[in-house]
């Protein structure tokens, strides 16, 4: 197959460039195991299960973060070799940035439905996603060796739900390989070969990339169209820059030098990135000497719709910091950051995120991988507000929320959700959806008794608790995907909460106004339970402007300062008394009040 030691060579026409999507738990990853196994690029002593979800998160939660690429060389019998360049997406809807840019770098997916679960909610955006990057789609009905299958069912689901003819359908089981052939067989004959021009100027789309603290930024490519080589000069057209290529290679999973790459290829590439802000995922890669005149379209820039504060619990970490969340957005070119100022908190960094499970999932990554020990504040979208001025503005952050008196209108951020659920639990998923001020749109009942619920529900409102509520309501069985949709005026205002009359600016939030008195007073009761005792009286209040809605306190820790005096004179008493009040006095006016994060976890926590 190789004429050098350290190349690899294919004609153009015997390679496959495709990914593997689905719903979250369909069965991707396993899959992917099935062909890395068949394909020889893994031993049997070297297999594990997810071969791809390197990173301990992935493991723990049994869920794919980050899409990852192999190179397979398959070998059908007396035929010359294919090369195979899969690449394993994420299933969630928070991580569905990743799945788009993965089929920017395709030109095949294997479309994975579960044989007993059939046609889910992620199962019709992914496909809809594949079909706007004029993409080849290889449906597969996997976990066929389960019991009481009604495949049936899921065909005529396929048919009438997505427009997938039967005789299109393969069957396979990737738990026990039974029917994979056939797949990587249909991958070769369906999957077009990339059409890219060898001789032509290099072109390579950055779509994704990490960083290494001995080789600087390493950018993940696609060459479209030439060759790069070892020892080329190349240019990244988004800085300008240029650098000396000094090591090419594919993942086969792990890391395999090689000479070149070539047009319809897929590999990464080293050449002494130091600023990692010179690589940006979606950038294009040419010659310095001989660069093409057009840069790649690149992708559609993700929308932060969840922002939240990250603080270091030591101010003189920010540095640090500052550092971890460059390299981190590196690698998840979703995660947007700005630095920001709390007046509670000191120096930290305004984050914004795909959703929840992507904010958690960034936190993790940042304490776990890179040693950082933070304090984050509550959740919040992103509002538009209209002053009286004229002017509008954007606000992520309740601390720059404007004076009530200046604001004319205020606007909240909606999703179009599609939730689809078995028939029986079509009454629960609708009363979950009006009690979130969810507006009802359309209901179709499909194939094998489920329904597809379409609303529109304000994004704030389905950040706390709604897909465990669906699941509940559900038995587990619906399923949720939503897009932003657009912006519509709200009822809505600032919650401030004030310790001792002084304003904590990370604990503030902006609440729909019906609801503010009740979660006001649900917070000033948690808070009661979470500050710790100090040694004068702290008062906890809840204020919507110079309004007082709810109020608490946390009792003094009291010293025992008469302990020592046995009888003798009453004015000995008093006076120690006295002088433990005066003392007590003057640190309630000098006095810090401690904030521990189960306090800023606590408002989180009020959905409960």
């Amino acid at each position: 197959m190789a004429t050098e030691v350290r190349d690899l060579w294919v004609p153009q026409d015997h390679i496959r460039n495709f990914c593997i999507i689905a719903h979250i738990d369909h069965g991707k990853s396993t899959l992917a195991d099935r062909l890395l196994e068949m394909c020889g690029a893994v031993s049997q002593r070297e297999m594990v299960e997810q071969v791809l979800d390197q990173m301990d998160l992935e493991r723990e939660r049994g869920i794919t973060i980050k899409a990852s690429a192999v190179t397979l060389e398959h070998r059908p019998d007396g035929q010359e070799p294919y090369l195979l360049n899969l690449i394993d997406t994420p299933g969630h809807v928070d991580f569905s940035y990743e799945v788009s840019r993965s089929l920017s770098a395709c030109e095949g997916a294997i479309l994975v439905v579960d044989a007993r679960q059939g046609v889910e909610a992620q199962t019709v955006a992914n496909l809809y996603m594949a079909l706007e990057h004029d993409l080849v789609v290889v449906p597969v009905v996997n976990k066929i060796d389960l019991e009481n299958l009604n495949l049936e069912l899921v065909l005529s689901q396929l048919e009438s739900d997505l427009g997938i003819r039967r005789e299109e359908v393969l069957f396979a089981s990737a738990r026990t390989g039974q029917g994979v052939e056939e797949v990587v067989q249909a991958v070769i004959q369906r999957v077009p070969s990339p059409t890219g021009d060898l001789g032509a100027p290099l072109r390579a789309l950055v779509f994704d990339s990490e960083f290494d603290q001995y080789r600087g930024a390493i950018p993940y490519v696609r060459v479209m169209d030439g060759t790069v080589a070892v020892g080329d000069e190349i240019r990244l057209m988004s800085s300008g820059k240029s650098f000396e290529v000094s090591e090419l290679g594919i993942f086969a999973p792990k890391p395999r030098p090689v000479q070149r790459l070539r047009a319809g290829g897929v590999g990464y590439l080293v050449a002494s990135i130091k600023n990692v802000r010179d690589t940006r995922v979606g950038d294009t890669v040419t010659h310095e000497q001989r660069p093409t005149p057009q840069a790649l379209p690149g992708y559609r820039e993700p929308k932060p719709m969840v922002f939240c504060g990250l603080y270091p619990t030591d101010t003189s970490d920010y540095p640090a910091l500052r550092d971890s969340l460059e390299r981190l957005a590196l690698n998840d070119a979703a995660l947007h950051w700005e630095p920001e100022t709390s007046a509670a908190l000191g120096f930290g960094f305004r984050a914004g995120f795909l959703g929840l499970l992507h904010m958690e999932i960034a936190q993790e990554r940042l304490e776990r991988e890179y040693g950082r020990d933070l304090v984050a504040t509550a959740p919040s979208v992103a509002y538009r507000v209209l002053l009286r001025d004229g002017t509008a503005r954007e606000v992520d952050n309740p601390a720059l929320w404007p004076d009530a008196g200046s604001i004319e209108e205020v606007q909240e951020p909606y999703v179009r959700a599609t939730i689809m659920t078995p028939s029986q639990f079509v009454g629960p998923c609708m009363e979950l959806a009006q009690s979130r001020r969810g507006i009802y749109k359309d209901m179709e009942y499909m194939a094998g008794e489920r329904a597809a619920l379409s609303y529109e529900l304000p994004l704030a409102d389905i950040l706390m608790e709604f897909f465990d509520q669906l699941k509940s309501r559900s038995r587990g069985y619906a399923s949720l995907d939503y897009e932003l949709s657009d912006y519509k005026p709200g009822d809505l205002m600032k919650v401030d909460i004030l310790l001792n009359q002084e304003p904590v600016d990370a604990l503030a939030f902006i609440c729909y106004r019906q609801v503010a008195e009740a979660r006001g007073r649900a917070i000033a009761d948690r808070l009661k339970e979470v500050l710790p005792r100090q040694l004068f009286e702290v008062r906890i209040q809840v204020a919507i402007g110079s309004r007082i809605i709810a109020a608490s306190r946390v009792r003094p820790l009291r010293k025992h300062v008469t302990a020592k005096c046995y009888g003798g004179d009453v004015t000995r008493k008093r006076k120690l008394l006295e002088r433990q009040k005066e003392g007590k006095k003057r640190m309630k006016q000098i006095g810090q009040v401690e904030v521990p994060q189960e306090a800023f976890l606590s408002v989180l926590r009020i959905a409960e």
